[in-house]
């Protein structure tokens, strides 16, 4: 099936698919902490700093994840299938091999990284065995996150949600077999929490590989693995690296500042805990939208529709604004009620209230973050997003959490009001880059190298041809 389109997706039939494949990585990791708080607090407590390290190795697949989904979209705006497919084959190897190196680190540091996090011997005991399998075999996620990039850059969104539901759907079940040893299995807890996560991956790789093949043809061989060429690595790199770079960023300021919430007591990681599990939710829409958005404008900067570019960021913001605070304004409404699922403190439960309505100040903000910096590294002007990005976060963000949160004494809601003072502040500059146009620029310079690359390959197929024999 040819991926080219004769009309363009709407951005609602990209979002909505990205939304459901994003809440379901999410849910992968809330069902394995709900399974194995049956076991004990230890090893939820394991599990945790697990997958912190996880996280981090997650975050650096992306980076060659998010560059090739961005160029991807240029070849194809252009109407150059080939130069997509070359930068598809040399993304999904060269994620592989970070993958390989990924898995073989942890292998050997899982347990010097997990003394240098000061974990206590009992979490120990349960993290080992789960970094062991899930980290053994990050080679394959990394294989999923950058497939997964090539179907949407694809516009097939719906293909990696389904994916999804089913990965999700024998997590679950392979975790209650393993768990609580049905069917005459023996317990295997952790092991078999990590097991049963390990299966699910590798079933959702084996299933991305046929899809790949089935949406775009993608022919792929050995030789793909040892042929990385540096051209094309750098072009994805040059959006890739910024990408991964702000995501580092935000991670540390956001585990600095869980570190300060930290210092007020167990009663405040837990508000901040049960809140963000609520709020993520709604942060997943925007993401959603961002996605969806970046894709459409990828492929309109490599036809070289700037101006329908420029215009569909304004439609999708206003979408944005729309479903993030409609998303918050019922979220607000509802939350006393969820998160009595959560707790039975009363006093947990009032300050996650409050900080979930300082959301509806909070979420707009993030619209603009994640709506215009997707939209801005899809048109390759990647570096000013994160040279803001980490200007506000710890020049701002990190400093004012710790002047309002602890020095003044306002507690969560003022780790919160400098939550919101770094979005706001990072969306509002965001925003006038889009509208001054200096993006475009970047644009134009993106389409130059999609033009160069075709044009090389043109050349290098036609000597080919004339070669004697």
């Amino acid at each position: 099936m040819d991926s080219q389109h004769t009309k363009p997706p709407r951005l609602v039939s990209l979002a909505w698919p990205i939304f459901v494949e994003q809440g379901l990585r999410v849910l992968i990791g809330t069902v394995d902490t709900f399974m194995v708080s049956h076991i004990g607090d230890d090893a939820v407590a394991g599990l945790g700093v697990a997958g912190q390290v996880l996280t981090l190795f997650i975050i650096l697949f992306s980076f060659i994840g998010i560059g090739s989904s961005v160029v991807i979209t240029h070849h194809l705006g252009a109407k150059d299938r080939e130069g997509a497919d070359r930068i598809a084959t040399t993304a999904i190897a060269a994620n592989t091999w970070i993958g390989v190196v990924a898995s073989l680190l942890v292998g050997v540091l899982a347990a010097p990284a997990l003394r240098i996090m000061h974990l206590p011997e009992g979490p120990t005991a349960y993290a080992l065995p789960f970094l062991g399998l899930m980290g053994g075999t990050l080679f394959l996620e990394s294989m999923n996150i950058s497939i997964g990039a090539v179907l949407r850059a694809h516009t097939h969104t719906r293909d990696a949600m389904l994916v999804s539901i089913g990965q999700n759907v024998l997590n679950a079940a392979g975790i209650c077999v393993t768990l609580f040893g049905l069917f005459g299995l023996p317990k295997m807890g952790v092991v078999g929490v990590a097991a049963a996560s390990v299966f699910s991956r590798l079933a959702a790789c084996v299933a991305l590989w046929i899809i790949l093949h089935k949406r775009t043809r993608l022919r792929f061989n050995w030789r793909d693995y040892v042929r990385l060429p540096v051209d094309i690595l750098r072009r994805i790199l040059h959006i890739g690296i910024p990408a991964a770079g702000e995501n580092i960023s935000w991670f540390l300021a956001y585990m600095t500042v869980t570190s300060f919430i930290a210092r007020m007591g167990p009663s405040s990681l837990a508000t901040q805990s049960y809140t963000m599990s609520l709020v993520s939710w709604v942060i997943i829409l925007n993401v959603a939208v961002g996605l969806g958005t970046e894709i459409l404008i990828g492929h309109l900067i490599g036809s070289g529709d700037y101006e329908t570019a420029y215009k569909e960021l304004l439609r999708s913001l206003r979408l944005g604004f729309f479903v993030a605070i409609g998303a918050a304004a019922t979220l607000s409404l509802v939350s006393p009620f969820l998160l009595q699922l959560f707790t039975s403190d009363p006093a947990i439960i009032a300050a996650s209230v409050f900080l979930i309505r300082m959301g509806l100040v909070l979420e707009p903000g993030r619209v603009f973050n994640i709506v215009v910096i997707n939209s801005l590294r899809a048109t390759g002007d990647a570096r000013f997003p994160v040279l803001i990005g980490m200007l506000s976060m710890w020049g701002v963000w990190v400093p004012l959490a710790w002047l309002l949160g602890i020095k003044l004494g306002w507690g969560m809601p003022g780790i919160w009001v400098a939550m919101i003072c770094d979005e706001w502040l990072r969306g509002m500059l965001m925003y006038r880059r889009w509208r001054q146009r200096k993006w475009v620029e970047h644009a134009k310079r993106s389409r130059e190298s999609v033009n160069s690359a075709a044009a090389d390959a043109r050349q290098s197929q036609s000597t080919t041809m004339d070669a004697p024999c």
